[in-house]
């Protein structure tokens, strides 16, 4: 009976509802929940009528889903459209870098069908084993528009070969990557760090800067009060860069990061109001590295109630990790604070310069109380503290901004008497 019309003769569940309406005296048959809509759908019934079906990147996945609901499989019929989907997805989907990011982006709308049918798994998959492929066996094309990259090792891997063509970057794959929305993002970072040392950490790490500069909104990226939608998405953009920071680097990057980068993380955790185990992940990895950091990436502007217009509390809280890292907080205050020779060490000459350059700049702050200047100034070693003049440069000007408040009290109280 089924022959007699073509789309039942390919549907079992087309079968079964006419078999159930029959019984129950219906003359109509509805299809509800098809994944895909109306669109998958016609798909479907061009091909159960013979008629030329046009697949690609866009709607294969949707057809796949209305195919599977349907019970378009080779129990019913050989050649079945879902056996057709299954080649064209193995042949050229997964074979194609773009097609699987097109595909992958696809099966969000399609959920729970996408994910029941391994499609979402076999997209993340496809796109890993080529993200981690050698760049010497990349032929496909792929988007790269970024003038520089962030590591040297990596413009290295730019240099052109003994052929006339450049030679494929070891990050040729970030900037696509970064059309992909967070949670499917974080999906296929997963999939790409899993793959043993593949993928070097310096690599990672450029892949989670262009994800952020993509992805975190603009008024965020300057350190300005954004809207509570560009809150929430900044916080979840954040929560999971941080989450997939590589967990080693080389030394002069501990976690394929540059302290800059981690420090603009942090400055927006402050904005936004990220918890306190975000704020410590990222504070234990800046440590490592703080001694890079110049003096415009600690103006971390403060959150209310604190009255400062930078959050000088962090930064001591950084600096005196830092220190303790170092080990220098067991040492005898009067051996640290009054030796008389000079540290060899350029980690911590680099750090002092920095602290005296912090001083400097936050000493103009009216509310900047005095504990704060003074714990910073001597926090580090004096044996790290060759010259004084850029620390007598930020005394000069903190006592210049006390003066200065003191004279306008006194005239004010003068003034009503």
């Amino acid at each position: 009976m089924w022959l007699q019309f073509p789309l039942l003769s390919k549907s079992s569940l087309l079968q079964r509802l006419i078999v159930e309406a029959s019984q129950g005296g219906a003359d109509e048959v509805r299809v509800g929940g098809l994944p895909g809509g109306a669109r998958a759908f016609e798909i479907c019934a061009k091909f159960c009528y013979g008629m030329v079906v046009t697949l690609n990147p866009y709607n294969v996945v949707a057809a796949r889903c209305a195919a599977e609901h349907l019970g378009m499989t080779e129990d019913v019929d050989k050649g079945s459209l879902v056996f057709k989907i299954e080649v064209f997805l193995n042949s050229g989907v997964f074979r194609s870098w773009k097609d699987s990011i097109i595909a992958l982006q696809s099966t969000v709308a399609l959920l729970p069908w996408s994910e029941d049918l391994r499609l979402v798994a076999r997209c993340v998959d496809s796109i890993a084993a080529k993200a981690t492929a050698s760049p010497g066996s990349v032929v496909w094309s792929y988007t790269y528009n970024r003038k520089a990259a962030s590591s040297d090792e990596i413009v290295e891997a730019r240099r052109c070969s003994s052929s006339s063509s450049p030679a494929v970057p070891r990050d040729w794959w970030v900037e696509d990557l970064c059309e992909l929305d967070v949670e499917l993002y974080k999906r296929v970072m997963v999939a790409i760090k899993s793959r043993g040392d593949r993928m070097p950490s310096d690599v990672v790490g450029e892949a989670l800067r262009a994800y952020a500069a993509r992805w975190l909104p603009e008024s965020c990226r300057r350190g300005e009060p954004a809207d509570d939608d560009d809150d929430a998405c900044a916080l979840e953009v954040l929560e999971t860069i941080v989450w997939l920071l590589p967990s080693d680097g080389d030394g002069s990057s501990p976690c394929g990061c540059s302290c800059q980068f981690l420090l603009n993380l942090l400055k927006l955790a402050v904005l936004v109001g990220a918890g306190e185990l975000l704020r410590e992940e990222l504070m234990d990895r800046i440590v490592l590295q703080l001694h890079d950091a110049s003096v415009s990436d600690l103006l971390i502007p403060a959150k209310p109630p604190a009255q400062t217009t930078y959050d000088v509390e962090l930064v001591e809280a950084l600096v005196g990790r830092y220190i303790r890292r170092a080990g220098l907080d067991d040492i005898d205050g009067e051996d640290v604070f009054e030796t008389n020779g000079e540290t060899d060490d350029p980690s911590l000459l680099a750090l002092c310069k920095l602290v005296d350059g912090y001083l400097a700049e936050v000493a103009a702050d009216p509310n900047l109380p005095v504990s704060s200047f003074v714990g910073l100034a001597t926090s580090m070693p004096e044996s790290a503290r060759p010259s004084h003049d850029a620390l007598y440069t930020a005394i000069d000007v903190f006592l210049k901004v006390r003066c200065t408040q003191i004279c306008r009290r006194w005239r004010r109280g003068g003034s009503r008497a």
